[in-house]
């Protein structure tokens, strides 16, 4: 029922608050990593078979590793924590909430950076040659989405914290669908349809692009750090927080655990 796992989601903000340091940020590298060769492969597909549906359909398996291995994601702390504190659960503080932010967005970013590396040096032949067709489209992204924005200004500027919006509107209704299910099967489905439609559409996502706009920059794509941290990631993460939080976590919460009083007849 959904007062049932909205209530799972509330102890699951708790449980991250109260994780050691070491833990989180270990959790939170694996998930970077794990979403990171995700996006590769999918891309790959992309690519190869000249579908990008069929690498968007194909992407969700490295959200389900991740989840089911239970590592973090900065998308679904955003969205878990801030109910745990709604729900005035001791120790929750906003300074808490947002040390746990910090610790997972700094794990990510290393474990998404990690694979870059890794596949910069794999599509490059350890920088021995120009970067392959896959690292080529990879690259591509990275214009298309830190440049592309900027030449709009303020309306591109817009648009990129809509897209992060719906994004982590879609990841994070994964992230609960998956408390539906006590079953592995159960819990695949119900993530697998969000975080497709999210890939497909081309939502902003903060943790992928951890890994496509530092991939790009190892392997020589024409646009600045200082693109990618203010055409791109910056205004991802706001995006992700408010459109996960708003959408996904406040609506559920309001409505299953503090809900409004009955009406009465008569």
């Amino acid at each position: 029922m959904p007062s049932e796992f909205v209530t799972k989601m509330v102890d699951a903000g708790e449980s991250k608050i109260y994780m050691a340091p070491r833990d989180a940020l270990i959790r939170a590298y694996m998930a970077g990593a794990i979403l990171a060769l995700a996006a590769v492969f999918a891309v790959t597909v992309s690519v190869q078979t000249g579908s990008s549906l069929l690498g968007a359909v194909l992407f969700p398996v490295g959200f389900c590793m991740l989840y089911l291995l239970g590592f973090d994601l900065l998308t679904g702390v955003f969205v878990l924590t801030p109910l745990a504190w709604l729900d005035k659960r001791p120790g929750v503080t906003i300074p808490a909430i947002l040390k746990n932010w910090g610790l997972v967005f700094v794990g990510n970013f290393a474990g998404a950076f990690t694979v870059a590396v890794l596949m910069a040096i794999i599509f490059t032949n350890g920088f021995a040659t120009e970067v392959n067709k896959v690292g080529e489209a990879i690259s591509v992204i990275g214009e298309s989405r830190t440049l592309g924005y900027a030449q709009y200004g303020a309306a591109g500027m817009l648009t990129l914290f809509v897209r992060g919006m719906l994004c982590n509107w879609m990841v994070s209704t994964g992230v609960v669908g998956a408390m539906i299910s006590t079953t592995v099967s159960g819990k695949v489905i119900a993530m697998w349809m969000p975080i497709m439609v999210f890939f497909y559409m081309t939502f902003e996502h903060s943790v992928v692009n951890m890994f496509l706009f530092p991939f790009g920059l190892l392997t020589g794509a024409n646009f600045s750090l200082m693109d990618y941290i203010i055409w791109n990631e910056l205004p991802t993460v706001l995006g992700n927080l408010v459109g996960g939080l708003t959408f996904t976590g406040l609506t559920l919460y309001t409505t299953h655990v503090r809900t409004a009083p009955k009406r009465t007849f008569g």
